[in-house]
């Protein structure tokens, strides 16, 4: 007995051991990269800054140093947040070690459709500053090609190719495959919701008359936004833009060329003579000074503060006013956690709390990019920001996508910002419970008895069929839900009632129809939101940013005291995936998982450009 509490002493010793070991050299390797990384960080004079679509630019930021570690690959993907990247090209177009930009769109874009809107926004203010802008490409994709369209000069391999096709939403369809396995699935929806299509890919195979009148809606909005967007750029009408796209027009070098999509046909070298003709000088090698976009961000003077979530009484002793950025990014779901991908409501909330009694914030910034998802976690944040906005101003930045839910939690502010390609509205709710009786009893032979004290004790579940009385009560918990939503929306936005009934049943509206209708209140993206939430405090121009982050673990804050830097998010990659079956895999859970009743969109709308 001795010997084995001896063995295993030492064997704890020496995992204890081997782990101290493994976090020290991580630490003292992170800090030995970074700190040479500091050492180059200098910007040299004649400079062109280097924006490559490949790097990850992301909506929120990460204060852990492992956020972007592989350990698969043993690799590091840095990726930059959205509002310091914004911020790098504006003082770019005062920096005068900086002398132009290439666009240099190598590689596939890990970023958002509505981060390209406010990254391409921000080229084009940038051009105002009368510096340079040229892109090349082996190959441009639609979405490198949108991008790469605020250029003075634009340059394509002559092998490469230019996708222009136009845009398209493709949904999947589950109830066949259900059909085959014997699930069946039960779905609530107010009568008016004909719009709130989350539910349709479950009993449904196609798309329904409403839905696909609203998806068509949609993507025929985006597509003229991006077409007039180019059209002002390259001088070129949109209705032959969009005949360009119909007949795959100009996919090789030379329609390009011919059409006026692109301005030369060359290799990469030819980049050189574009710097030699606008001035830029050589350095002491006969070469270009360039730097990274990330290297910029990195060395540029912003005036950004970060603090944990439910943390930021130190900013008490700030003496400039703070802008506080608080991030909704995910699905909403009920908890207090943090998690990539999710927006916990009673941590939303917490953030929400902790900002209106924080007397050194005089503005918020909310940054939603959300599907939607749980009635309750997106009520528990609603009333947060409603005594938010009853004391200081709250501005809403929306994403990618702030429907449903994400709708839910802007409708108080006092402006709401949305994105051209914005995805919004969608002011519905749903309710699902699927029935797997059938599968588990014939297919593999598992059946359930109990007892009850009525026919309502048991719940319904996978294996236990809705009763009428359950199908009644949960009936009224959608009507009721819904009747809660529009009253929100209509106290929120100061409209009637009734013009809130025309404009929600589910509907998914784009950032341009939403700015008609007076869902939101303006274009434009996360530059402007913070303008307008320093403009409605009143203060003066030297304020600082204050940005919500996850707290970090025990082990991320000793690597960080290792680097002394502040954060560096990173992203995995799962491209070992193809995108159908990874939404395959993120869609199906969601009916088995997500309890109680939602006011989500479905998950894999997308509009494909």
């Amino acid at each position: 007995m001795n010997f084995l509490k001896m063995f295993g002493a030492s064997m704890l010793a020496w995992i204890v051991g081997i782990v101290g070991i493994f976090v020290f050299a991580i630490g003292s390797l992170l800090s030995a990269l970074l700190s040479m990384n500091m050492d180059e960080m200098g910007i040299k004079e004649e400079s062109v800054l280097y924006i490559n679509i490949g790097e990850n630019i992301t909506d929120s930021p990460s204060s852990s140093p492992l956020s972007g570690f592989d350990p698969m690959s043993m690799s590091v993907t840095e990726s930059l947040p959205l509002l310091k990247v914004l911020s790098a090209i504006e003082q770019a177009a005062s920096d005068d070690n900086i002398k132009g930009i290439c666009i240099y769109t190598d590689g596939g874009a890990a970023i958002s459709t509505a981060s390209i809107e406010e990254l391409r926004n921000a080229l084009n203010r940038f051009k105002q500053s009368g510096k340079f802008i040229v892109a090349y490409d082996y190959s441009y994709s639609q979405t490198d090609y949108y991008i790469a369209s605020v250029a003075d000069k634009i340059v394509l391999n002559p092998e490469g190719s230019l996708d222009w096709y136009g845009c398209a939403t493709t949904l999947m369809f589950y109830k066949g495959a259900f059909d085959k396995l014997g699930i069946s699935v039960e779905i609530f929806r107010p009568s008016s919701c004909k719009y709130k299509s989350a539910v349709e890919p479950f009993f449904l195979t196609k798309m329904s008359e409403a839905n696909r009148k609203q998806n068509q809606e949609m993507v025929d909005s985006i597509w003229q936004s991006i077409c007039e967007d180019i059209a002002v750029s390259r001088n070129i009408d949109v209705e032959t833009l969009k005949s360009y796209a119909a007949n795959l027009a100009v996919s090789f070098p030379e329609e390009a060329l011919a059409a006026g999509m692109i301005d030369a046909v060359d290799h990469e070298d030819y980049l050189f003579t574009l710097y030699d003709n606008y001035g830029v000088k050589r350095n002491e090698n006969g070469l270009f000074n360039t730097t990274t976009l990330a290297d910029y961000v990195s060395s540029i003077n912003t005036s950004h503060l970060s603090t944990s979530a439910g943390n930021s009484m130190s900013l008490e002793f700030e003496t400039a006013p703070i802008v506080a950025i608080i991030y909704a990014e995910g699905q909403i779901v009920d908890g207090n956690n943090y998690e990539d991908g999710s927006v916990y409501g009673s941590r939303l909330a917490r953030e929400l709390r902790d900002a209106r009694l924080n007397d050194a914030i005089k503005s918020v910034v909310v940054r939603v990019n959300s599907p939607g998802g749980s009635a309750i976690a997106s009520e528990l944040a609603w009333r947060e920001m409603t005594l938010l906005q009853q004391v200081k101003p709250v501005v809403i930045s929306m994403g990618d996508m702030a429907a449903s839910g994400g709708y839910y939690i802007s409708a108080p502010a006092d402006y709401i910002f949305s994105d051209k390609s914005t995805l919004t509205g969608s002011i519905g709710v749903f309710g699902m419970i699927p029935n797997a009786k059938n599968f588990l009893t014939y297919r593999l032979g598992i059946t359930f008895d109990g007892v009850q004290t009525s026919q309502s004790a048991v719940t319904p579940s996978i294996f236990q069929p809705v009763t009428d009385i359950q199908r009644k009560n949960l009936t009224k918990s959608v009507d009721r839900i819904y009747e809660t939503f529009t009253q929100h929306v209509a106290e929120g936005r100061n409209l009637d009632i009734n013009r809130v009934l025309e404009i929600a049943e589910g509907r998914v509206w784009s950032g341009t129809m939403a700015k008609e209708i007076g869902l939101v209140d303006a274009i434009g993206g996360f530059n402007e939101a913070v303008g307008k939430a320093v403009e409605l405090a009143d203060i003066s121009s030297n304020y600082k940013i204050c940005e919500y982050v996850a707290p970090l673990t025990p082990f991320e804050e000793y690597l960080n005291s290792m680097t002394a830097t502040y954060t560096k998010s990173l992203g995995l990659d799962y491209n070992i995936y193809g995108d159908e079956m990874r939404e395959i895999i993120k869609e199906i859970p969601m009916v088995f998982t997500h309890s109680g009743i939602q006011t989500r969109v479905v998950g894999d709308l997308k509009i494909e450009f």
